[in-house]
């Protein structure tokens, strides 16, 4: 066939079609994904898993089971379960030592990339959720107008999120603080701020609040308006857009950590480049040129990805591992058809119940989020501790 004979022009009436098309194809595929309630659900966990998870033997949770003070979960068929909220009951129970001590401020985390497709969202999600599950009350706030982490959550972008959904009456300056926009998910102890299309239009209010009053720093909004957030979630994870946008910006200034994902392939390596050197400069002319600063307790590149069998990615790692020094951590995130089975199921390989797929394949993936979460929990303890001695420095100088 000659493609030439098919080609047929598209107007706006043409493409309105099509996006009213592909939003009831999206409405059916959620429906069939989530049925029969449209309402995603936490996986559970054995004795095994919630022992793994909580750092104990398995004869340690026989042993609190006779003790009565902790969720007896339910038995089915010949072994018990616990659901999430019972898992994490055990979790600060067991893990108390790394809970967010008296005295110390939740921790902000902005996951972001100048690329799409790095699992940028992936990793924002599956942190959340790997947080969660050891103990921690987590906020993730979803600045990217796609939506994509808020899909993950099983909420529609486009027929779900209102304006009072989203973080976008803080950055047109009619709320202050962002807990307006907070609202639970199906996961126990994580919240959403959710994102949509109409976030776009952040990138005009911002810079025209700015020419109407000089004085007025864009940047300092978010940062501003997650002060509260900050005393209730022991952490917050922003997921941001692939560009560096006034939103995302104002992501970075309210961060107290940052995580890149990174590929191993050339493209993205240059475009890190490109990312930092245009943050550097913004920072210099935004901070720095009114004699203030910004520093972050710390900056992680995250090796996500990462196809084993791909010698051409060796070479390229590398070049992160030279360019990047410590700041890389000490885990790669395999790109795996694990991953793509939960993307493909509106989710992530925390939401994949065990069985579901390969299990040599779920334990890699699994196994890289779960060293993931812990060397990121392992940076916020250590932010913990310092403000916890400064407190007490305070104190005693008082």
């Amino acid at each position: 066939m000659d493609i030439k004979q098919t080609i047929r022009r598209q107007n706006l009436e043409d493409i309105e079609q099509q996006a009213h098309k592909i939003a009831g194809m999206m409405d059916r595929i959620r429906s069939a994904m989530l049925a029969p309630t449209a309402v995603k659900s936490a996986p559970t966990l054995k004795a095994v898993q919630l022992a793994d998870l909580c750092g104990v033997d398995k004869s340690k949770i026989s042993y609190r089971l006779t003790r009565g003070d902790l969720p007896a979960g339910e038995i089915h068929g010949n072994s018990r379960e616990w659901s999430m909220a019972e898992a994490q009951s055990w979790a600060r129970e067991l893990r108390a030592e790394h809970l967010r001590p008296e005295g110390a401020a939740g921790i902000t985390i902005t996951v972001a990339n100048f690329k799409g497709g790095v699992a940028k969202t992936t990793s924002a999600v599956t942190l959340a959720q790997g947080l969660s599950m050891r103990g921690h009350r987590v906020l993730l706030v979803d600045l990217d107008p796609q939506g994509s982490a808020t899909t993950l959550f099983g909420v529609l972008p486009d027929a779900e999120v209102e304006t009072e959904h989203t973080a976008m009456s803080l950055f047109t300056g009619d709320q202050e603080n962002l807990q307006y926009a907070v609202r639970p998910t199906y996961w126990p102890n994580i919240d959403l701020v959710c994102a949509a299309p109409l976030l776009y239009g952040a990138e005009f209010h911002l810079p025209a609040r700015q020419a109407r009053d000089p004085g007025f720093e864009f940047w300092r909004v978010l940062d501003r308006g997650l002060d509260l957030p900050r005393e209730e979630y022991d952490v917050i994870v922003i997921d941001t857009p692939p560009s560096l946008s006034y939103v995302t910006i104002n992501a970075l200034m309210a961060a107290d950590g940052v995580i890149m994902p990174l590929p191993p392939s050339a493209l993205d390596f240059a475009s890190s480049a490109q990312f930092w050197d245009l943050f550097s400069d913004l920072c210099n002319q935004l901070v720095r040129s009114r004699g203030k600063d910004k520093s972050f307790e710390f900056i992680d590149v995250l090796l996500s990805r990462v196809e084993a069998s791909d010698t051409a990615s060796s070479v390229v790692r590398q070049w992160v591992l030279e360019g990047y020094g410590d700041k890389v951590l000490p885990i790669e995130i395999p790109k795996t058809a694990v991953a793509a089975t939960a993307s493909a199921e509106f989710g992530t390989v925390y939401d994949l119940p065990r069985g579901s797929v390969n299990s040599k394949t779920f334990s890699r993936a699994r196994v890289a989020y779960d060293r993931m979460c812990e060397l990121i929990e392992q940076q916020i303890e250590a932010v913990w501790a310092r403000q916890v001695a400064e407190r007490q420095v305070l104190e005693t100088a008082v």
